[in-house]
């Protein structure tokens, strides 16, 4: 079963869960308007108004310790133009938080037959297609690893060891949701570069921090130079004024 119908048919059942959590924590609920927009659910605090953005993801196991991985949300669009209402409920830079209802389960290998006609009466003898339930909920940057997600999409990419996306223990966790932002704002996948007519600037967070530190040192050693440049142009704005 498509992993995007198996997150329909949760988000459906948790439904009536999340509005109870909304009462007891002072929480409004919003849906998306449509199909393929960001988020799945907003929450908005009624008190403050601070809102919430949480997905629904879901990924099957392909062992005991990993599973297939998640796609994150867009790294381009909506994420990277944060004022911007395309293709989500609000702009992205107005959300307080943004996180990840997960869920983690294991494909039936025993399934019935598709072309088989059942009855409502069958119901307790068809043979489920999923199984074994794990929920988690973490901050989106804690579960977010370097890559995108399958294929060259361009997508953000999760964490594929069960420990990672329970615990929220991705590099990014560590690194901090700045260093999660700047990553994926301003990262290009092979083709994005080609379009481009340009070099990828970085691939991982090794790479990452190469380019980084080019810039770095670049800066370091013309600091006075670019001080002194400032002061004029800092000059410059007074006469104009």
């Amino acid at each position: 079963m498509d992993t995007k119908i198996v997150s329909k048919v949760l988000e459906l059942l948790l439904f009536p869960m999340f509005v109870e959590f909304g009462k007891v924590h002072g929480l409004k609920i919003e849906l998306c308007p449509q199909q393929n927009f960001y988020p799945d659910l907003t929450f908005i605090h009624e008190a403050s108004g601070r809102k919430f953005a949480v997905d629904i993801k879901s990924t099957y196991r392909t062992s005991e310790t990993e599973v297939n991985g998640m796609t994150l949300g867009a790294f381009t669009g909506y994420f990277r133009k944060r004022e911007s209402n395309k293709n989500t409920l609000y702009p992205y830079g107005k959300y307080a938080g943004h996180f990840v209802l997960g869920v983690i389960y294991s494909k039936c290998d025993d399934v019935a037959d598709e072309r088989k006609q059942f009855t409502l009466d069958d119901l307790p003898i068809i043979p489920s297609v999923v199984k074994q339930f794990h929920f988690f909920a973490q901050p989106k940057y804690r579960i977010a690893s370097s890559r995108p997600g399958s294929g060259n999409t361009k997508n953000i990419g999760s964490m594929i060891k069960i420990t990672d996306l329970v615990n929220g223990t991705g590099p990014f966790a560590t690194l901090g949701e700045e260093v999660y932002d700047d990553y994926w704002m301003f990262y290009l996948t092979r083709d994005m570069a080609q379009a481009l007519s340009l070099t990828r600037p970085y691939m991982n967070l090794k790479t990452y921090l190469e380019y980084k530190k080019r810039g770095v040192d670049t800066l370091r050693a013309h600091e006075k130079e670019i001080a002194k440049l400032a002061e004029d142009d800092a000059g410059k704005e007074e006469e104009n004024e």
